[in-house]
């Protein structure tokens, strides 16, 4: 493949702040919350499967300066105005997971973005996505915009069996659940996958696991130019939300 395919396509947008209202809820899983929310999104863009929103909450101390987070635009209808965000349950609750556990249909949130897009080629022979639970809405958003009959694997790793997502998709997907209750392996896992030479790998959870697994592959001898890692969450820290590479 020509070393230009590689290059993804960056589109900037105008910094918007908008107030939507929850008018949906949807428990997806024991751990995985989906509210749809509503109100204008007009000029709304999103091109990137791994976009993110901020999220913006108001300070717990009483400052004025709002906490934010970074989520996944998991779905979203400019025309009729809704936009879909799934929230990683998990303990203890930060604010954006305690929040969303407590939201009501009506509850108002503010949003920021997204600041702009990162958009990977659809010439690819091959993708595969490795992601822990806060990488689902981005690897389910991926695998249902996905052309018809593209090579897509997926690595997803979850609490348990009950965590599972049904996603409607046109790719030739291989999706394997690996479960961190019963010790699976992801390095296992990427090692037991027959693989062409040069694929798209995207990474993304908790930081330090995201890196393991990027330089496993570099191991492997995969071209580092077709990997992008991001830790969405850093053990122990909040609200960290980092780009490794």
């Amino acid at each position: 493949m020509a070393e230009d395919n590689r290059t993804p396509l960056r589109v900037r947008f105008e910094l918007r702040r908008r107030e939507l209202r929850v008018a949906e809820r949807h428990l997806l899983t024991p751990h995985m919350l989906r509210l749809v929310l509503s109100g204008d999104l007009e000029g709304f863009q999103s091109l990137g499967f791994d976009d993110h929103v901020k999220l913006l909450f108001p300070d717990p101390q009483g400052g004025e300066t709002p906490v934010m987070r970074d989520y996944t635009p998991r779905a979203f209808d400019v025309s009729e105005g809704r936009l879909t965000l799934d929230f990683a349950l998990h303990d203890p609750a930060g604010p954006a997971t305690q929040w969303a556990l407590q939201a009501k249909i009506g509850d108002t949130l503010h949003i920021g973005g997204p600041r702009g897009s990162q958009v990977w080629p659809d010439a690819f022979d091959h993708y595969l996505l490795i992601g822990d639970e806060t990488a689902l809405p981005a690897i389910g958003r991926r695998l249902e915009s996905a052309p018809a009959g593209q090579a897509i694997t997926v690595l997803a790793m979850v609490e348990n069996a009950a965590e599972r997502q049904a996603w409607v998709t046109q790719a030739r997907a291989d999706i394997h659940w690996l479960y961190r209750a019963e010790a699976d392996d992801v390095l296992s896992a990427i090692d037991a996958l027959t693989l062409p030479s040069d694929p798209l790998v995207w990474i993304a959870g908790e930081a330090q696991w995201a890196r393991t697994v990027r330089a496993h592959l570099h191991d492997k001898g995969l071209n580092p130019k077709g990997i992008k890692a991001s830790g969405y969450w850093l053990k122990g820290e909040a609200g960290a939300h980092q780009a490794l590479d």
